[in-house]
Order: C-alpha cells, then sequence, then structure tokens
C-alpha cells in the first residue's frame, strides 16, 4: 500500500495541530498562534482562488463560486483584524491600583483634592424596579464629590419624585431631540463638573468605581475611562437552553478579550454605558456627543481620536446591569448596534472620514456585523444548495483536497481563537448565537446599508418592562425550514440512480457538513421557546455568614444560601424549628436588621422580606449590588461547554409555560411632567452617606453579639468587616 499520497493530505492538518499544541500549551505563545493562524489563511486562500475557481467559465459557471469566495474573503478579513485585536492585549489593573492609591492619599489630605464628577444616570421608559437600583447604587458612589443626576427623557412624574426623595439630581428637557445623545448634551449645558461618568439606566456602579477610573486621568491624553458591561442576570441563550450555570453570557469575548485587544491599539471605545469622560474633550469637538448616529459612543471616540485623546480600557467588572432578560429585546439590542455601526461609515466622522491613523479605520469598520451574518447564511445555504441542486462552491475538489486545505483553516480559527482568549471564546456556543442572531440582524444589516438614516432609536426594554415567555417565531420556523430542506438533500441523494450530486466522493463530508449545521439550529430552534421569568428579582450566593432571630429567640446562622431584594433563602445543617408564617429577623452586615416572616422550613429556611422603612431596603440594594457579583464569572473549558450545549438536545426542559414571576407593585400613575426644561440639582446631603450605611453595620453587629446561641447552627462572633465608606477616605 502507497501511503505517501495519505502522508500528504494530513501533514497541513498534521503540521496546524502541532504548532497550535506548541504555542497553545507546550509553550504559550501569542505570537505563535497567531503566525499559525495567519499562515494557515493565506495557504487556504492561494488553493481556493488558484484551483477552485472557473475562471475560464461563463457567468453561469461564475456567479455561485465568486459568491461564495467573495462571503469567504470578508469573513477572513474580518478574521485577520480580530487576530491582530487578540495580539496586544492589555491589563490596567496595576495602573488601577496606582491610581486608587494616589486618590485615596489625596482625599486623606483633603476632600477638595479631588475633582468633582456629574454621574449621569440616561433614562428614557424603563420602570422603577430598574432605575431606584442604579440611582441608589450612584448615590452610594466612593467620592466626596459625585452630583448625580437622572436624566429622564420621559418627563415622569414619579422619577421626579423618587430623585428627590433619594437626594438624586434629577433633569429633563422639553423635546427628545437626538436621542440618548440630545439627553446628554442638553444635561451637559446644565453641569459644570470637570468630568462625567455615564450610565444607563440599568447598570449599578461598584463604590469603588470612582476611586478605580478617576487616576487614568493624571495622563492628559486620556479623554475617555471605559469599564466592561457586566451583568447580574443571565441572557436568553444562557436561560432558554438551561445553561446559567455552564458558561458565561455572550458578551464576555467581546468585554475581556476583544476590548482588552483594541486597548493595545489605542482603538478601544465609549461603550455608551459605564464610562468616565473628560468634559473638556466635550469642549473640544464641539460642546457635547455626536448625534449624526444612533451609536453616538462610536461616534463620540472616533472624535476623540481625532483631536488628540485615548479611551483606555479597565477590565474590570466595575458595574453590573441587565443583560437582555428576552430574545425580543436581545434582537431589539442588538438591530440597534448593528444599525448604528453601519450608519457611522457614511459619516464624514465616521471611521473613512479623513483624520485617523489606518489601524484605527481598520478597527472601527464594522466588518463583523455584516461578516458574521452572511458568513452564517451561507455556511448553512451553501450544503443545501450542493445537494439539492448540485451547486458547487468550488470545483476540482475532492476528501482529500479538502482535508489538505479546508479541515486545517478550520482547526485554525477554531482552536487558534480558543486558544487566544481562554474562558472567553467558545466556538460551538458562538456558532449557535451567530445563526441565531443571523435571522433577524442580517436584514437588518442589508438595510441599512441600502438606507443608513432614518431608523428610530429603539430603547431595550428592560426589567419588569421586558416581557418573556413567548416564542421567537420567526426564527423558530426559519430554523425548521432549513432543517427540513437539509434532510431533503440527504433524502435526495441516497439512492445512485436518482442522486442530484454528481461528485459522489463528496457526499459523506457534506453530508456531515449538513449534520452539523441541522444541530446547531435544533439548538438555535430550542433558544426560541422563551422561558418565562420565575422570580421577580434576581438572587444572589450568599457571600458569608448571616443570622435569623426568631420570635421566639432562637438563633440561625448560616452561609449558604441565597439571597434578593424581596427574600432569603438560607441553608442549614439541621432542620430548624420554625413555622411557616413566623415573623423573623435577619441580621445582614452592611444592612442591619430586615424583617420578615418565614415562607419555607426544613434545611433551606425560605424568609419573605418586609420591610419596615424606606431606608433598610435602600442599604439591601446598594449592599447586593454594589459588591461584586458572583454572577456570569465561571470561565470554563471550550470543551466544557461544548459538551454542556450538546447535552441539552437530550436533557433539555422545554418547558414554556411555568408560574410567572409576581408582578412588581403597581407604579404611580404614569403622570407626565410639562414639556420644558426642569432641573433640581442633588441633595447636599446625600441620602446614603456613610453614616446611614455604618448605622447598618452597627445593628447588625450590635444584634448578632447581643442574643444568645440557641444550638442551632453556628454563633457568629467573628467581627463583620469595615464597609467601604461613602463620602470619606479609606
Amino acid at each position: 500500500m502507497n501511503t505517501l499520497p495519505l502522508i500528504e493530505t494530513l501533514a497541513p492538518l498534521a503540521l496546524v495541530l502541532g504548532a497550535l499544541i506548541l504555542f497553545g500549551g507546550v509553550r504559550y505563545s501569542r505570537a505563535g498562534l497567531i503566525a499559525t493562524v495567519g499562515a494557515t489563511i493565506l495557504y487556504y486562500l492561494h488553493w481556493r482562488i488558484t484551483q477552485t475557481i472557473p475562471w475560464s467559465g461563463g457567468p453561469g459557471d461564475l456567479w455561485w463560486p465568486l459568491t461564495c469566495l467573495t462571503v469567504e474573503l470578508a469573513a477572513l478579513f474580518d478574521a485577520a483584524i480580530l487576530l491582530a485585536i487578540l495580539s496586544r492585549p492589555t491589563d490596567r489593573s496595576a495602573e488601577a491600583d496606582t491610581g486608587e492609591a494616589m486618590l485615596r492619599a489625596r482625599w486623606a489630605e483633603s476632600a477638595a483634592k479631588l475633582p468633582p464628577v456629574d454621574v449621569f444616570i440616561a433614562t428614557y421608559n424603563e420602570p422603577r424596579d430598574v432605575l431606584e437600583k442604579t440611582i441608589l447604587g450612584c448615590l452610594a458612589l466612593n467620592w466626596p464629590d459625585a452630583r448625580v443626576w437622572v436624566l429622564d427623557d420621559g418627563r415622569r412624574q414619579w422619577v421626579h419624585d423618587l430623585c428627590v426623595a433619594k437626594g438624586a439630581g434629577y433633569i429633563n428637557r422639553p423635546d427628545n431631540k437626538g436621542a440618548k445623545a440630545g439627553n446628554i448634551n442638553h444635561a451637559l449645558t446644565l453641569t459644570t463638573a470637570p468630568y462625567v461618568a455615564v450610565f444607563d439606566a440599568d447598570f449599578v456602579p461598584r463604590r469603588d468605581f470612582l476611586l478605580r477610573t478617576m487616576g487614568f486621568f493624571e495622563d492628559e491624553k486620556v479623554g475617555i475611562v471605559q469599564i466592561p458591561h457586566s451583568f447580574y442576570n443571565h441572557d436568553p441563550m444562557q436561560t432558554n437552553l438551561g445553561l446559567q450555570q455552564a458558561m458565561p453570557d455572550d458578551q464576555r469575548f467581546f468585554f475581556e478579550a476583544i476590548m482588552p485587544g483594541r486597548d493595545g491599539w489605542d482603538a478601544s471605545f465609549c461603550c455608551g454605558s459605564n464610562s468616565v469622560t473628560r468634559r473638556k474633550l466635550f469642549e473640544d469637538i464641539g460642546g457635547g456627543l455626536p448625534e449624526g448616529s444612533i451609536t453616538e459612543d462610536m461616534l463620540l471616540t472616533l472624535a476623540s481620536l481625532r483631536q488628540g485623546y485615548v479611551t483606555r480600557y479597565l477590565n474590570e467588572p466595575l458595574a453590573y446591569g441587565l443583560a437582555a432578560e428576552s430574545t425580543a429585546a436581545f434582537f431589539v439590542q442588538r438591530q440597534r448596534w448593528a444599525q448604528g455601526a453601519i450608519q457611522i461609515l457614511y459619516l464624514k466622522e465616521g471611521p473613512l472620514g479623513p483624520g485617523l491613523k489606518l489601524r484605527h479605520r481598520l478597527m472601527f469598520l464594522p466588518s463583523a456585523w455584516i461578516t458574521q451574518g452572511l458568513q452564517s447564511a451561507f455556511a448553512i445555504l451553501m450544503p443545501i444548495m450542493f445537494m439539492l441542486f448540485n451547486l458547487s462552491p468550488m470545483i476540482h475538489v475532492d476528501l482529500p483536497s479538502l482535508t489538505s486545505y479546508l479541515l486545517p483553516l478550520i482547526l485554525a480559527l477554531l482552536v487558534g481563537i480558543t486558544l487566544l482568549a481562554p474562558g472567553r471564546y467558545y466556538p460551538l456556543a458562538a456558532q449557535v448565537l451567530a445563526v441565531f442572531q443571523m435571522f433577524r440582524i442580517l436584514p437588518v444589516v442589508l438595510q441599512t446599508l441600502v438606507k443608513p438614516h432614518g431608523h428610530v432609536f429603539k430603547v431595550t426594554p428592560k426589567g419588569s418592562a421586558a416581557g418573556g415567555g413567548n416564542w421567537e417565531t420567526r426564527v423558530l420556523f426559519s430554523c425548521l425550514f432549513l432543517i427540513a430542506a437539509s434532510v431533503a438533500g440527504m433524502v435526495a441523494n441516497m439512492g445512485a440512480d436518482y442522486r442530484i450530486v454528481v461528485q459522489d466522493e463528496l457526499l459523506p463530508m457534506v453530508s456531515f457538513w449538513l449534520l452539523l449545521n441541522m444541530l446547531v439550529m435544533i439548538l438555535v430552534a430550542m433558544m426560541c421557546l422563551e422561558k418565562p421569568r420565575i422570580r421577580g428579582e434576581e438572587r444572589f450566593e450568599i457571600q458569608q455568614p448571616l443570622s435569623l432571630l426568631s420570635d421566639t429567640g432562637h438563633m440561625i446562622t448560616s452561609g449558604k444560601g441565597d439571597i434578593s431584594l424581596s427574600g432569603l433563602g438560607m441553608e442549614v445543617s439541621e432542620p430548624a424549628d420554625l413555622v411557616i408564617g413566623e415573623r423573623v429577623q435577619v441580621i445582614l452586615p452592611e444592612v442591619g436588621i430586615v424583617r420578615g416572616f418565614v415562607r419555607r422550613t426544613g434545611r433551606r429556611i425560605g424568609v419573605a422580606f418586609d420591610f419596615h422603612s424606606e431606608e433598610v431596603r435602600d442599604r439591601l440594594i446598594v449592599s447586593l449590588f454594589t459588591n461584586r457579583i458572583q454572577v456570569n464569572a465561571q470561565r470554563p473549558s471550550a470543551l466544557a461547554v461544548a459538551g454542556a450545549v450538546i447535552r441539552r438536545l437530550w436533557a433539555a426542559d422545554l418547558t414554556v409555560h411555568a408560574q410567572p414571576a409576581p408582578a412588581p407593585e403597581p407604579e404611580a400613575p404614569e403622570i407626565k411632567l410639562a414639556a420644558a426644561t426642569r432641573l433640581v440639582p442633588p441633595s447636599a446631603a446625600r441620602k446614603l452617606a456613610a453614616a446611614s450605611l455604618e448605622t447598618g453595620v452597627a445593628l447588625a453587629t450590635s444584634a448578632v453579639e447581643d442574643e444568645p446561641h440557641d444550638g442551632v447552627g453556628t454563633p457568629h462572633t467573628a467581627p463583620l468587616p469595615e464597609p467601604r465608606r461613602a463620602g470619606a477616605a479609606g
């Protein structure tokens, strides 16, 4: 048997695999991985262009191969940009440490040595259950002069009243011109602090947000400091596939791999929320945010680059918000992002306009929005077209040539990017999400390329307004149709007497391709079966021991369970002597005493909170949402995630009817304020100042120390940690 042809066929695949093992594990080298992937792309393209296109044929022979080649070239161009981005990741935590130490030292000398910061919370129609968390989190910021302003484009009376009650400033305007950008620009004309922090209505900053970011502005060329978007809930892919504990949310690759890489090229950008901007930057570019696109944050970054400023990216979870809570909200959000990214191509202030370096032009092109949908669509359509119509994207190909050229490319791209972004990029999950997005995002991208302007700015529904529990029927039926077409293609070529495909030797590989596509589309179809929200509030794992005191004097302490704004689930080693409905007091560090009643007994005690004062509830919100949140903190391997995703096929919960979450407390009637400029300054004494938070700790400490232990659980005798204080150094 002559083994030489087999060795020649497998040699490229073996070389790529060996290089990936060498540079990805034995001797990790980012440059080596990128060189391996880049060389494989060039090797594949030489073969693809010179050997697989019928250049001497007529239009009827060329249209389909050239169309497929064009999509491949666009996708590989975008992959090359991604490789460049991943080549230079930054980690600025050490710089943030230095900056924080410097700021704390100045604060210890005098609070006047730290500059005032205007903190903007932009809102339009978000419900109270979302907005109040952000207001309270911003009021608790650890900074001597943080001026919190709620920019209410909805002109709602209840928002005005909430701000007055909590001590936040309130601004509205007579119209909604310019959407979010116009809202912020209007507020800029009414405020004066030299730095401006911006948060969307659902993002709650950690208390050290400003201490971690403001030090970067010691460098005069820094115009913006951006923080990742982290989330305290699960996105639709995690929820609908039941993968909440198996993988992080889908934006970790962007915020924890791509953005640090862009930062290495001075090409990171403002992401609309969780940022601090130097006011002088606004003044230098005309007085405010550009309003030519619905993604004003991207235009702001490009304008700042043209003025000589840079955006610094600190890859730390310093603010937590809501990931899209339903497939409908998910598509509203992603369609807006896609439209805005395409729009800037047509503006002189965009990446093709004057005044930018070549690397910035390339890295700000919206190529990913264009190529990802097209690539996913053609990856599904090509094998179907081949099996049903004998339309091949390539000529002169057989199984050995595909093994020598195509398989090394697929291996290099998938494994290479996984190794360049470990714990952030998951190939199978990424493909499922790309196909899920394709059905709704690709039409929007193509429409915006033809008609870039005139699109309405749509706010992503959040909180109780997000809905959920509905099927994404358009995507579902599209998947079912493509699955049926794939099955039809395989059935049509099963018999030698009536098969459509001429190249018999390609049938096994194309059939395998179809099976992989069907696997992905089945998972996409499962994502369309929306799971209803079954809880009114997000739950967080208990981070330290909590104590529960019953009316009969029993003290129970445990560090296991979860807690939310509405109640507590506490796990104990022995069943507790409690009765359902019994009144209890929960002693929480940083909060104090929270009253409630027992909803569940046994080894897991359930308590529903019954707040006796608004101040206690506010302290609980600050305690829950301004500390490090462990939701989406897991970083499993790509193989572990792929296994978990595949297991969903036979272990999935396809139930779409469940007990819905309890409706939120009804808000005050939607009374609209008059269409006029209205400004209510922040309270001089913020309601969540250090004294209030320290009162909660003192109450909790004294309650634990004064109560006897009855033998259930373990008494908590260690001193409670000192809180991070607002309005005082340290």
